[in-house]
């Protein structure tokens, strides 16, 4: 299993959000594109880089664009930027809850 996992709930359909691009990178020390993937049918991203997560500042941009563009939603935040850090070699869940005018995320577990 992925160290960074995510999930993406569509609050506006009730619904997990299908297909999301999502892409992981690693902003400090270095900056470099960890992977990049899109959610499945539960919405999630459970293959979503290495087992194990350097110590460092990581970000998720979720392509809400595009999901908003596939489901014929309007869309006042084209993407969704969520920065973290990470200190120890737990597994790190950032869920997603959005809908069209309004996002929130957390530490999930």
């Amino acid at each position: 299993m992925s160290a960074i996992t995510t999930h993406v709930l569509d609050t506006a359909l009730g619904r997990p959000a299908r297909g999301v691009p999502v892409r992981l990178s690693r902003i400090a020390p270095d900056q470099a594109v960890v992977a990049v993937a899109d959610t499945d049918v539960d919405g999630r991203v459970a293959d979503l880089g290495p087992d194990q997560a350097e110590p460092g500042t990581y970000q998720l941009r979720f392509d809400v664009a595009a999901y908003c563009a596939a489901t014929g939603q309007d869309c006042f935040f084209p993407e969704v930027t969520v920065t973290f850090t990470v200190t120890d070699a737990r597994h790190h869940h950032v869920p997603l809850l959005l809908s069209p005018f309004a996002y929130s995320t957390y530490r999930g577990s």
